[in-house]
């Protein structure tokens, strides 16, 4: 706690030195809060739903430069910068929106990649309604809505992109240590950068052909286009980062194998691939499936080409059980697959549901149907196997479970039955088994999920830290980030202690 506490008190100095340079004072007197206040809040230019519903491509389409520009004006540069306190991955947010403000976008774009190694990911996919934005002194002390940081986010890594001058964090001289990174998720690409700027010789290594991890199989392109996490990839590249895919670590390469190379630390994050299912009659029909192997499908393997090796049913009455961003993904893609009816089942209320309310607009704009407080009690088939129909249960909303959320209550009797020809299945997922089963010096829970220090990421095993999904079960790509920065810092610690 200690080290903590001073790390705390350092980085609050610093940004109080920062914030006291000139040009931020310049800014500030520049316009009174009031008249900041009185600016409203940017709207994200879209596509419209008609046109994008049919088709993969991006709908969000960035702010225009003077829509940035504006939108950073807001920003009263707190003394007490509540919004870093809100990002898991301590970006110096105030910084970053000043130099908007004033026209230094490139800046913007370096200040982002001090902590984050996926800007312009996360300020696509990042919930900053419930982080930084939810930490915002408009949205705390005000009761307005918070700057629009995600949006801005992603507007200066755009810029950067786009203008090609592309910086790449400095990296401190090698210290000719050999770092082992188990998948290339937002967890494991977070750790890779941070400990490649403390002069560690990293070795990223993926199971599947491409890299990425769920930011390539799991979210769909006009979520989250590839070729952003081509780039972003790029740039821990050209950090030194090396990148080995098609390996399966515990499979092609063992613990064993590891450390007979030299490697003198591992991070696990191998994400939570494992679909869950709920276990009621029909589940194994034809045309009941994970969510997990439909998108992955769709992504990856581009099923969704009738040309594909292993094409995916385009159902046309399709219904997706959920209510997380991963379920929205899931049926948004099947109506760009062409579903006639196209619905979310989801257990609790809309209030309840744990998707970006970006997503659910998102989807509703795009015809989505949704069945709130409804559950399926189990699936039908026709005389080939195939499903045909469910039968729903409906629901209403008790007292609160331990998740701080109202739990669902089945109203006795109320039953009704739905036409369906696919069902994509998103209630949650499990670790992938294979590192925990196949690695040795590990504590793992009931869950499969790994067990470690919450204040370090180390496990039982004090050469292997672990983070995101594997330890969590199923989290956002920030957390999973930050888990990867905590990892990285608590590794270097350990490491150069015994030095």
């Amino acid at each position: 706690m200690l080290i903590n506490d001073y790390l705390a008190s350092y980085m609050k100095e610093e940004l109080k030195i920062e914030r006291s340079a000139e040009w931020r004072q310049a800014l500030r007197d520049n316009m009174k809060n009031k008249d900041r206040i009185a600016i409203p809040r940017v709207k994200m230019p879209e596509v419209d739903p008609q046109i994008r519903s049919k088709n993969y491509d991006e709908v969000n389409l960035g702010l225009t430069e003077k829509l940035a520009v504006d939108e950073s004006r807001r920003c009263l540069d707190c003394v007490d910068p509540t919004c870093i306190s809100g990002c898991p991955v301590e970006i110096n947010i105030p910084k970053f929106i000043k130099n908007i403000e004033r026209g230094e976008f490139l800046e913007a774009a370096k200040t982002l990649k001090e902590t984050s190694a996926l800007p312009a990911v996360c300020g696509r996919v990042c919930p900053q309604e419930r982080q930084c934005e939810n930490s915002c002194f408009y949205t705390v002390k005000l009761k307005k809505e918070a700057v629009a940081i995600g949006h801005l986010e992603r507007f200066a890594a755009d810029y950067e992109r786009e203008s090609g001058n592309i910086s790449v964090p400095e990296v401190k001289p090698s210290n000719g240590m050999k770092i082992a990174v188990v998948g290339s998720g937002p967890a494991g690409l977070a750790f890779a950068g941070d400990m490649a700027k403390l002069g560690y010789d990293v070795t990223v290594f993926e199971a599947l052909h491409e890299l990425g991890g769920v930011l390539r199989y799991g979210i769909p392109e006009f979520r989250l286009p590839n070729d952003i996490v081509d780039v972003e990839i790029d740039v821990l590249s050209k950090m030194g980062v090396k990148f080995i895919t098609n390996c399966i670590i515990g499979k092609t390469i063992s613990q064993e194998d590891l450390l007979k190379d030299g490697f003198k630390g591992i991070f696990i994050g191998s994400g939570a691939g494992l679909p869950n299912f709920m276990n009621i009659p029909g589940e194994n029909l034809i045309g009941v499936m994970s969510c997990n192997e439909y998108l992955t499908r769709v992504n990856l393997m581009g099923a969704g080409d009738p040309e594909s090796d292993t094409p995916v049913y385009k159902g046309k009455k399709v219904a997706v059980i959920g209510g997380g961003n991963t379920a929205m993904d899931a049926v948004r893609t099947a109506r760009r697959l062409g579903a006639e009816r196209a619905a979310i089942i989801y257990r609790r209320s809309e209030a309840e549901m744990p998707a970006r309310l970006e997503e659910i607009k998102h989807a509703k704009e795009e015809g989505i149907e949704f069945f709130t407080l409804h559950n399926p009690l189990r699936y039908e088939g026709d005389d080939k196997g195939r499903v045909q129909r469910m039968l729903l249960q409906q629901m209403e909303l008790g007292e609160p479970d331990h998740s701080g959320r109202r739990r669902p209550v089945e109203i006795e009797g109320a039953t009704n039955w739905m036409e369906v020809d696919e069902v994509i299945v998103s209630v949650g997922v499990s670790p992938n088994p294979l590192i925990p089963q196949s690695f040795s010096g590990l504590e793992i829970t009931s869950w499969g999920t790994i067990v470690v220090n919450n204040d370090t990421m180390q496990t039982a095993d004090d050469s292997i830290f672990a983070g995101g999904d594997i330890v969590r079960g199923g989290a956002t790509v920030i957390l999973a980030m930050g888990d990867g920065r905590k990892a990285a810092k608590s590794m270097n610690d350990h490491l150069t202690s015994r030095c």
